[in-house]
């Protein structure tokens, strides 16, 4: 990746290190040639919008990490701090560095820390087990806190560049029992059915998120203790006073493509402050394992920036849309000819066990869930055509040429994607509701199968 992820002339940070519009922003290219310098992903904090020059190239000569500054010197530390940052490892040694993640306690607090293998690495398989204490995490109690890290699935890291990697994991006790916050363990037991392998389970996933001022935890470009004009310009927006925190969605969105992820697009949201990204399709599990890696790249890009990254699923009260996480869906059945009557029995399924799916999508999706703002009210299921304030939307496409896939509208921002993803397998794949059951939820949903 040739090009840093951050701008390169007035990144200016108001206190307490939120972002000003910059009036001219870019991609920085770093060193690249040079004591072995290649040019690779920066992570520092950027705290004044100086420029130095190191072997011809120009380059950011002041960041801030954290809490602590270094400031440019006669000595020139700085430009020492932003070369050992940028460091390509690869013509010196086989070593690479490989961040493990995994979530925590919360279910949302995604944890991480790095150590030194042999690469390059392409397979999860190829590398150790680790371990953390899980008292730290609120996974395991301090008189047996050891908890081991599985590694799932690898990325390209965004952030160290070369051959160094993010590595999904998920948590178990030494007996190889999963813990109760690895949810990953029992998607993997449904994806790995026969008839969900058959049925060849596609997702999207739509992930909404808000950017919040750093010390006043406001949506970014609101005046503080106020707010901005009515909802209408913004989505899709273009303009200083439409569009806030557009430099860290590409930012993110370019992060995302760096690593591999299956990122497919984004957009700004109807709230100002807020928006979007798509990841997918993808298959089964890996869905999961995309947007959790992508997650970690937003929060680090944030902490880079100076933002808060919240997933609330109603971050602001009042007359503003919510954040939800619409998850699209279609098995290899509903994509093929004949697939419409398909789908109308999965929106049958998923009609009869609305409440385990609601319980399963999210914390505080009643605030969501109004029936107002986009939404279907979150005591009653519904589905339509085109319809965005429904619990399913089928899409004018899909109806058109009987085939396709639905969208499930329910999903908080919050939603664990293990879940989601499994239980909508579970629900149209697997599970068989009682015919009598059936025959009336048809009725009631006006579902002619």
């Amino acid at each position: 990746m040739s090009q840093a992820l951050v701008p390169s002339l007035q990144w200016r940070i108001l206190p307490g290190g939120v972002p000003m519009t910059a009036t001219k922003m870019s991609n920085c290219l770093l060193p690249s040639r040079g004591v072995g310098l290649k040019s690779a992903p920066f992570n520092g904090r950027l705290s004044r919008s100086k420029r130095s020059t190191l072997h011809g190239r120009n380059y950011v000569s002041s960041v801030r990490a954290d809490s602590v500054a270094w400031n440019p010197t006669e000595n020139g530390s700085a430009s020492r701090l932003i070369d050992l940052l940028n460091l390509d490892l690869s013509p010196f040694t086989d070593k690479v560095i490989a961040e493990y993640l995994w979530i925590g306690g919360s279910g949302l607090d995604i944890r991480s820390k790095a150590r030194t293998v042999s690469g390059p690495i392409d397979n999860p398989a190829k590398l150790p087990k680790w371990n953390y204490d899980g008292s730290s995490t609120g996974q395991a109690p301090g008189e047996d806190s050891e908890v081991i890290l599985y590694p799932q699935a690898i990325f390209k890291d965004p952030f160290r560049g070369g051959n160094n990697i993010l590595v999904i994991c998920d948590s178990y006790k030494p007996n190889g029992e999963p813990i109760p916050t690895n949810k990953r363990a029992n998607a993997a037991k449904i994806f790995s059915q026969k008839k969900v392998i058959d049925e060849e389970p596609w997702y999207g996933i739509e992930q909404e998120y808000t950017l919040l001022q750093k010390n006043v935890k406001w949506p970014l470009g609101w005046p503080i203790g106020g707010y901005p004009g009515p909802q209408g310009p913004y989505y899709c927006g273009t303009g200083v006073d439409k569009a806030y925190g557009r430099v860290i969605a590409d930012a993110h969105y370019k992060a995302c493509v760096y690593a591999g992820i299956k990122v497919s697009g984004i957009n700004s949201e109807v709230m100002p402050g807020q928006w979007e990204y798509q990841v997918g399709p993808s298959v089964g599990i890996a869905s999961g394992d995309h947007l959790w890696c992508s997650r970690y790249i937003l929060e680090r890009i944030t902490e880079m920036a100076g933002v808060v990254l919240s997933l609330d699923p109603k971050p602001i009260e009042g007359d503003w849309n919510g954040a939800g996480c619409h998850t699209n869906y279609s098995t290899k059945s509903m994509r093929e000819d004949g697939g419409y009557e398909v789908i109308k029995k999965a929106i049958l399924n998923l009609g009869l066990r609305h409440k385990e799916h609601i319980s399963a999508y999210g914390e505080g999706n009643e605030r969501r869930l109004t029936g107002h703002h986009e939404t279907a009210n979150i005591n009653a299921f519904s589905w339509g055509v085109a319809n965005r304030g429904a619990s399913i939307r089928v899409g004018r496409e899909t109806e058109k040429q009987g085939k396709g896939y639905l969208e499930d509208r329910r999903p908080a921002s919050n939603m664990d994607p293990y879940v989601v993803t499994s239980m909508l397998a579970e629900t149209t794949i697997l599970w068989e509701p009682a015919p009598e059951a059936g025959t009336h939820a048809a009725k009631e949903l006006q579902l002619q199968i």
